[in-house]
């Protein structure tokens, strides 16, 4: 008999992240993937997370899903985004302690760290003071699952591990307009630009500095972590390289062929964390991991985002991240 592959569920599957992890499944024989999106399972709701993993009989989980966006979305849900990020990483976790699932990994945010934290910030500042103001809902839900980690593996000998991404880009990400990520907000309108529409206006000054990776360089690291890292400690996962706005604009200008005269920078307009960047040397060390040149990662997505409007524009997500109750 042919020993069956241990079923392996990715949460999020439609996400710039889940779709890395479509992407890239081929390359992983040894695990037969699960995809689900929230059209499919509601992960709020503790008794249906538990029956799915129980009929799917799942083994392994890479909990990606979360309600995330840009400033302005934080700004106007943060009740909506903490209420049901916390209820989806207990849901994981209680049905993994019920039908005893082998390991789970939860997935962080960079955004959590101190607003105040000495940069680049290390794994071990991760209570060290509040998160900056401008998303801080997201963030406490993202911090809370350190201790949740902590607390399962403790009490259940639950193998789970946290993992922290940063700055995630890449095809298939969400181009809707109101509620985007700044860099996927950019992508989309540099891709779309004609000379006809004017200038280019873009929020803040230019200066803060990002950590940005290339999604199917942030799947393959936690494949990595999956099959390597066990322990309560989380790992910071993101490229560890800064880059101003102002750098990743001008780039994007140049590979999508709009002169750098026609962009305006408004400082008058919400800019966010003067700087967010992770030390990533645990993780790198310890994996050997190279990641994807900020350049080519770039040519890559506005190349799928172009090829994808001209072939298929309704398949370019533009739908708001969290709909009307």
């Amino acid at each position: 008999m042919i020993a069956q592959r241990p079923r392996l569920l990715v949460t999020g599957a439609t996400g710039v992240l889940g779709s890395a992890f479509v992407g890239l499944s081929q390359s992983y024989p040894a695990h037969e993937f699960v995809f689900v999106s929230r059209r499919e399972l509601d992960l709020r709701d503790s008794s249906a997370v538990s029956a799915f993993v129980s009929s799917r009989r799942i083994r392994k989980i890479v909990h990606l899903a979360a309600i995330s966006g840009g400033i302005d979305l934080a700004r106007r849900f943060p009740a909506r985004i903490l209420r049901d990020n916390v209820a989806m990483t207990f849901s994981i976790l209680d049905a993994a302690v019920a039908h005893r699932v082998d390991k789970v990994v939860l997935t962080l945010s960079s955004g959590m760290y101190p607003a105040s934290a000495p940069q680049p910030n290390t794994e071990d500042q991760i209570h060290d003071g509040p998160p900056h103001e401008s998303a801080y809902s997201y963030a406490m839900a993202k911090r809370l699952m350190e201790p949740a980690i902590r607390a399962y593996r403790t009490e259940h000998g639950l193998d789970v591990i946290g993992l922290v991404p940063s700055g995630i880009y890449g095809p298939n990400d969400n181009y809707n307009a109101d509620d985007c990520t700044w860099i996927a907000g950019l992508v989309r309108r540099f891709c779309e630009w004609n000379a006809s529409q004017g200038d280019l206006s873009i929020w803040g000054d230019g200066t803060p500095l990002r950590e940005i990776t290339f999604a199917p360089d942030m799947a393959h690291a936690f494949m990595w972590c999956l099959a390597n890292h066990s322990s309560e400690k989380i790992l910071n996962v993101g490229c560890g390289e800064a880059r101003t706005i102002r750098d990743v604009a001008l780039l994007l200008a140049e590979i999508c062929g709009v002169p750098e005269s026609r962009i305006r920078f408004d400082p008058n307009r919400t800019r966010g964390i003067d700087r967010r960047v992770t030390d990533n040397t645990s993780f790198r060390t310890a994996s050997g991991f190279e990641y994807t040149d900020l350049r080519q990662g770039l040519v890559q997505t506005v190349e799928w985002f172009r090829r994808t409007l001209a072939v298929s524009p309704d398949a370019i997500r533009r739908w708001p991240r969290i709909e009307a109750e």
